[in-house]
């Protein structure tokens, strides 16, 4: 009986640059890596990312502080390696039914949890991304888009910014407290900004109708009364900002803790006061991609503008964690792969 052998010859696989994160830990975790290149799903695309913002969140997560976030992140090492959740490329591979997309559109993207956009492309679900118009910037979509998207559902659901109301914004220089200061005189509520004497002229400018100077007034000296305190960088609590709240008034928090997980199971506080945490990124995928596009017009029309700190190139990832872990942003910081 004779044989036959046969050599079969494989395709190299295409690799790329990421930055991955294997363990938690210091910034220094983070480290570049060879990676494949992906492949796009049938409803999904492949984009070329030119600007990825690095946020609060994904330091939290890669420190894995506070613990609670591995419940989100993985319990004992990170789910997924390669961070970063908003950004802005060019789309280079559509899947078989990721219509209306096409090779060459200019998009800006919210990846979700898979996160993955600390890399030169990312695969993500077509469903997921916003069209970018040719007059809006890379990096000022990623600006506004990361603050915005957690600024927008409370501002404007949860607030219910309206004329006449008056809102109070803890840490309005980061990039959720500027969006939210910016969506809040848009809506047109009087909003009072509290912030570091670094950014204070910032903040003015983004149409707070007053600044606060935090380090000479902190919160638990301020006076006034306000229907909203949205603390968007967690370093207050309710207790401390009871006696800024009107009698029906609410505090609102983008840092979940005991105390507010539990007060937001149960909705009333305290004399008709109320108390939240919100969890704006798990809302569902429609939802977010509709704000995507609410923010995205605001830029365009100029309604809201972009505030970008600094920006690092795809190796500088450990530097811009730790610059973001120092607390003293303004707006938003950015790598460029």
């Amino acid at each position: 009986m004779r044989t036959t052998s046969r050599t079969t010859t494989s395709r190299p696989t295409a690799t790329m640059t990421a930055v991955v994160c294997d363990r938690y830990g210091p910034p220094d975790v983070l480290h570049a890596a060879r990676v494949p290149v992906p492949e796009p799903g049938t409803q999904d695309v492949v984009v070329a990312v030119h600007a990825v913002a690095v946020s609060r969140a994904e330091t939290a997560f890669r420190a894995a502080d506070p613990a609670f976030a591995r419940l989100a992140s993985g319990l004992l090492r990170p789910r997924h390696r390669v961070l970063g959740g908003t950004l802005a490329g060019v789309v280079t591979a559509v899947g078989a039914d990721a219509a209306p997309w096409r090779v060459g559109d200019r998009v800006v993207v919210q990846t979700g949890m898979a996160m993955g956009g600390y890399a030169e492309q990312v695969r993500v679900p077509a469903g997921h991304v916003v069209l970018l118009p040719d007059d809006v910037t890379d990096d000022d979509a990623v600006a506004v888009v990361e603050g915005g998207l957690t600024a927008l559902p409370f501002v404007r659901d949860y607030a219910r910014a309206r004329p006449g109301l008056r809102l109070l914004v803890n840490g309005a220089a980061g990039a959720v407290g500027a969006s939210a200061v910016q969506l809040g005189a848009h809506l047109g509520a009087t909003v009072t900004a509290v912030c570091g004497p670094a950014h204070a002229d910032l903040v003015a400018g983004l149409g707070a109708a007053d600044v606060v100077d935090r380090s000479r007034t902190p919160l638990e000296r301020l006076t006034g009364t306000y229907d909203v305190v949205l603390d968007a960088v967690g370093t207050s609590s309710p207790r401390a900002c009871r006696h800024l709240l009107d009698a029906h008034g609410s505090y609102l928090t983008t840092v979940p803790t005991i105390g507010t997980l539990v007060r937001t199971a149960t909705r009333r506080w305290e004399r008709g006061r109320t108390a939240a945490v919100g969890f704006t990124g798990l809302r569902p995928v429609p939802d977010q991609r509709a704000d995507m596009e609410v923010l995205v017009g605001l830029l365009r029309d100029g309604q809201v503008r972009a505030v970008v700190d600094r920006t690092y190139p795809l190796g500088g990832a450990a530097a811009a964690h730790a610059y973001v872990d120092t607390g003293s942003k303004a707006g938003s910081v950015l790598l460029h792969p």
